[in-house]
Formats: structure tokens, C-alpha cells, sequence
């Protein structure tokens, strides 16, 4: 019998399946290295009230008391914009202009029924009168007398019926030229010369400028605080602070944000250079400073992902996501929270590194994995 000598292992293959034997060990050990590496430990903090001052301070905006988006009400092309953003206008001043061939048309219609039902109403109230002669001196009965009668009412209510229809196309052709309810500033143009307006859709957004508010979303956690404030300042852009002339508070709250509104009135001598949709602070000074004090956290420790803004909370043997309501960032002092932790509460300094698995409060005991 032949001895097959491709079957005999040759000294290059001995030693590349040693090679081979060497590298799947390193493998394995690196893999068991890994498995048995210590899980990340995370540094924490401790939660803790931090006043500012003896107040709350939150962000809010300039809202104008009275503003106004000018629609269309009726369908046409825009063939003329009369204005621009920034532009000051008075009471009944031309903004647009739209294309008014079809209102025209049914104007005219209007006009021209109005016409024959006169001319119906005028024979029918001839034909009555002299139905009503010759009914007597006994030449026609009764009958034909209410008959005329009748016809004549008819008529007569078909002229009221052409006038009313003659009112409303006269009112559809005045919608074709849009103008201004007051005094006002162009905050916006929403359209150009040439496009499609549709009913309910917007030309233009106009404000009144001399009547502005401050608008500030106050923490329904917070809301006792805002409302026995000894002191309520609204701190302008230029760095101003004024009082509010007034304040309303909208009674109800905002079902997801959990927030009141609170509406400020801002005195007439401090509304030189303010514009609507500016950035205002609101300072509720309080009466100690504990009552004022919020809990403030590194920026780091905060987790946003999309809708949800949460901490990690320590725990015995690794860490707890919990959902808060963040409030005012104040920089690199860190950001405010409202509600979801309380004070004395550890959080993770770090939470990235807090939502890597496995990973423990620095110094806990990590554990016992089998």
C-alpha cells in the first residue's frame, strides 16, 4: 500500500496551527479579561438648594398686548403688497391688494338682479292697483283682486332678496383690498405680489407698540413662591428693571410642561427699543432666602434625549434614571431643576458615563456577578 505524503504533517504547517493555538488563546484571555473588568465607577454630587439673591428668577418674552395676523377672506391672487416688516402704518392704510375681477363680476350680477326685480316689483304693483279699480267698479272678483295682491308681495320680497344679495357681493369686493384695524408697526409679511391667497390665510402680522407684556411660564412647583413674592422686577434686555403696570395669571395649567402662565404689563416709559419675541428675565424676589432657592446641577449631570430631560440617581449598588423639569440654565453654575429630586439626593456628575452598563457610584461596591 502507497503512503499518501500530502496527509503527513509537514514543519510549515506544525507551526502555523501553533500560531494560530497562540492567538485563539490570547483571544479567549482578553475576552475573559474583559468580561471580569471592573464596571466604571462614577463620581457623584450631592443635591442642594442654592439661592440667588432671595429670588426666582426665570426667563420669559415680549409679547405685544395687541397683535393681529391680516387674512384673507377671499381667494385671488395678491397683486399688490403695499408694505414691508418694520414699516409704521395707521388705521385703514392699504396692506394688500388682491385680485378682484371675479368680486367685480359678482357685483355686477348683483347690480343687474336688484334692477329687474324693481322692474317686477314696479308691474306688479301697477297690476295690483289696477286690479283693485276694476275689481271696484264689480269688473273682476275677488279673487283676482287677491291674486294681483299676492303677486305684488312677491315681488316685493324678491327686491329685498336682490338688495341683500347686492349687500353681500358689495362686501365680498371690498375683502379684495385688506387695511389695517389701528396703528400699528408690520411685524411680518407672509406673502409676495403674485401669490395665491386662500380664506384664512395669513398676508400679514401687524402690533400695536405702545402696549407691551412680559410673559414668563412659571413651574406649577414654584407658582406659591411666584405669587407671595414681595417683589416682582422685570429685567429688560439693555438691563433695565421696571415693575409691571399690571399682571394677569392664566388659571389653568399647561398640561405637559406643568407651567402657569403670568402675563406683565410693561409701564408705557420703558417700552423704547423693545420688540416682540425678545428674551426678558422676571425676578420674583421671596421673603427668605431658602424659600427662593433651587436646585442646581452640572450641565454634565443633565440627560436630554428628545422630550426627556432626567438625572441619575444613586443608589445602593449602581444608579436610578429619573425624569425632572429643568428650568433656567444658569451657565457654568449649572442648570435649575424644579421638580423630580429633592434635596440630599446623590446624583451622577456624569450621565453619559452613568448610562454605561454596570457602571456604580464612585466608592459603592460593585455587584457580585457570577
Amino acid at each position: 500500500m502507497g503512503m499518501n505524503l500530502e496527509a503527513l504533517p509537514t514543519p510549515s504547517r506544525r507551526a502555523g496551527r501553533r500560531g494560530a493555538s497562540r492567538w485563539a488563546v490570547a483571544g479567549a484571555l482578553c475576552v475573559a479579561a474583559a468580561a471580569h473588568a471592573a464596571p466604571p465607577a462614577v463620581p457623584t454630587l450631592l443635591a442642594q438648594p442654592i439661592g440667588e439673591g432671595g429670588a426666582l428668577v426665570l426667563d420669559g418674552t415680549v409679547q405685544a398686548v395687541r397683535q393681529s395676523t391680516l387674512a384673507a377672506q377671499v381667494a385671488g391672487n395678491v397683486v399688490a403688497l403695499a408694505v414691508k416688516a418694520g414699516d409704521r402704518i395707521r388705521s385703514g392704510q392699504v396692506i394688500a391688494r388682491i385680485d378682484d375681477r371675479d368680486a367685480q363680476a359678482g357685483l355686477l350680477r348683483a347690480q343687474a338682479g336688484v334692477a329687474e326685480a324693481q322692474a317686477q316689483w314696479r308691474h306688479a304693483q301697477l297690476n295690483s292697483e289696477r286690479t283693485r279699480d276694476l275689481r271696484v267698479q264689480g269688473f273682476v272678483s275677488q279673487s283676482a283682486l287677491d291674486v294681483a295682491d299676492t303677486q305684488a308681495q312677491a315681488a316685493q320680497a324678491g327686491l329685498k332678496q336682490a338688495q341683500a344679495a347686492l349687500a353681500q357681493a358689495a362686501l365680498a369686493h371690498g375683502f379684495t383690498v385688506v387695511k389695517a384695524p389701528f396703528d400699528a408697526v408690520v411685524l411680518a409679511t407672509l406673502v409676495e405680489a403674485g401669490d395665491l391667497a386662500t380664506p384664512g390665510r395669513g398676508l400679514a402680522t401687524v402690533y400695536a407698540p405702545g402696549a407691551m407684556r412680559a410673559v414668563v411660564q412659571v413651574p406649577s412647583s414654584r407658582a406659591e413662591l411666584a405669587r407671595g413674592a414681595q417683589q416682582l422686577q422685570v429685567l429688560l434686555p439693555d438691563g433695565r428693571a421696571v415693575e409691571p403696570s399690571a399682571r394677569t395669571i392664566v388659571p389653568s395649567a399647561d398640561p405637559v410642561s406643568q407651567t402657569v402662565e403670568w402675563r406683565l404689563d410693561l409701564p408705557a416709559q420703558s417700552l423704547s427699543g423693545l420688540l416682540p419675541g425678545q428674551t426678558v428675565q422676571v425676578r420674583f424676589a421671596a421673603a427668605t432666602l431658602a424659600s427662593a432657592a433651587a436646585i442646581v446641577v452640572p450641565s454634565s449631570a443633565v440627560l436630554r434625549r428628545g422630550e426627556l430631560t432626567a438625572v441619575y440617581v444613586a443608589q445602593r449598588d449602581g444608579f436610578v434614571l429619573r425624569a425632572v423639569r429643568a428650568g433656567r440654565d444658569r451657565g457654568a453654575a449649572g442648570v435649575e431643576v424644579y421638580a423630580g429630586l429633592q434635596p440630599g439626593e446623590r446624583i451622577a456628575s456624569d450621565a453619559v458615563k452613568a448610562g454605561l452598563a454596570g457602571a456604580v457610584p464612585a466608592g459603592a461596591a460593585p455587584l457580585a456577578t457570577r
